[in-house]
């Protein structure tokens, strides 16, 4: 089972992508920006894409009373994701050591999985929570009070994932490549759990011979 193990080492291994490059991205566009303007959403905070971005949505954003944008001391999950992916990495890395000395089963490495996956519909949950509660949230205050055609206040929530218009802008959340470190390294402990069965399998089947 040692490739396995390997393959199941390196899998975790990848989510240090998490801490170099963004998780998520949402892109706003209208035609009075010929440059979107755009935030990348990383485990310890927001970030412009480009400089002064998230101090340009802030004043636009001040108009119709949304929040501005949080700093990493604002929300708890800037201190606590990075520990969490942390103990993630080290977690898998150590079951993968495990199973290269003969220790643990290839099934702990699909309970490696399950349990990231598991953490990952939590993360997503809080994220579009958070999302829900900065674009309907408003100051009552604000400059511009809008409102849908049948009279409710109108909301600002970007989304979780896709595009969608609010006024005149072009609004696109999507994942970044911190994502799609963390996705291919999900995926590599799934390749080695089932490569680590069909090496269980081979063994078994040499046996009964």
């Amino acid at each position: 089972m040692k490739k396995a193990s390997i393959i199941m080492m390196v899998g975790p291994l990848l989510l240090l992508g998490l801490f170099v490059f963004p998780l998520w991205n949402i892109m706003l566009g209208a035609p009075q920006y010929p440059d979107p303007l755009g935030i990348n959403i990383h485990i310890d905070g927001i970030r412009d894409v480009n400089e002064f971005d998230i101090q340009n949505i802030d004043g636009l954003n001040h108009y119709i009373g949304m929040k501005t944008l949080p700093k990493p001391e604002d929300m708890w999950e800037f201190s606590t994701f990075p520990l969490i992916i942390g103990i993630m990495i080290f977690l898998g890395t150590l079951i993968g050591l495990l199973g290269y000395a003969g220790k643990v089963s290839y099934k702990w490495f699909l309970g490696w999985f399950i349990l990231m996956s598991v953490l990952g519909v939590m993360g997503m949950y809080d994220f579009n929570e958070w999302m829900v509660d900065y674009g309907t949230n408003l100051d009552p205050h604000a400059i511009m009070k809008l409102a849908n055609p049948d009279g409710t206040p109108m909301t600002y929530k970007p989304p979780l994932f896709g595009h969608t218009k609010m006024l005149n802008f072009d609004v696109t959340s999507l994942p970044s490549t911190g994502a799609w470190f963390m996705f291919t390294g999900m995926m590599l402990t799934v390749v080695a759990f089932f490569m680590g069965r069909k090496q269980r399998q081979s063994r078994v089947e040499i046996g009964n011979e």
